[in-house]
């Protein structure tokens, strides 16, 4: 690594309730999501074994019942899935979105206590029209 390079952030960088939580971020990340999560899921979706667990994520960070600390890592998770610049560029075949699952599922072990059925089925049945629309 050049001394000017960045070293890659890990999952628990990425996670940081310290860092995930600060407002200004939580609104960064936010907006990020808005303009980012749904064009991408639907560019991905086919390609990748987690899409139904971020958007399971997705919905529930979304609700407005979900805790706001739960809120915030979950779009923190979310907007690192939405970055085409990570640790692992995307367009790698096999290997791009590998470190984006890694993030999801740290986050499901996280807050994922507040996934409810509703927001499985809400993701399922946003998969299920996608592959009908194909």
């Amino acid at each position: 690594m050049s001394a000017d390079a960045k070293p890659s952030p890990d999952v628990n960088q990425i996670l940081d309730p310290a860092k995930a939580l600060v407002p200004a971020t939580v609104r960064v990340n936010e907006e990020r999501v808005a303009r980012g999560f749904l064009p991408k899921i639907r560019r991905v979706a086919a390609k990748i074994p987690f899409a139904a667990d971020a958007l399971s994520v997705w919905w529930c960070a979304r609700d407005p019942t979900t805790p706001v600390a739960a809120k915030g890592m979950m779009m923190a998770a979310l907007a690192y899935f939405v970055l085409p610049t990570d640790v692992i560029p995307d367009m790698l075949p096999a290997l791009g979105l590998t470190d984006d699952a890694a993030v999801i599922a740290a986050v499901i072990a996280i807050v994922g206590k507040n996934l409810k059925p509703r927001h499985r089925d809400a993701a399922k049945a946003f998969l299920a029209r996608l592959s009908s629309d194909d």
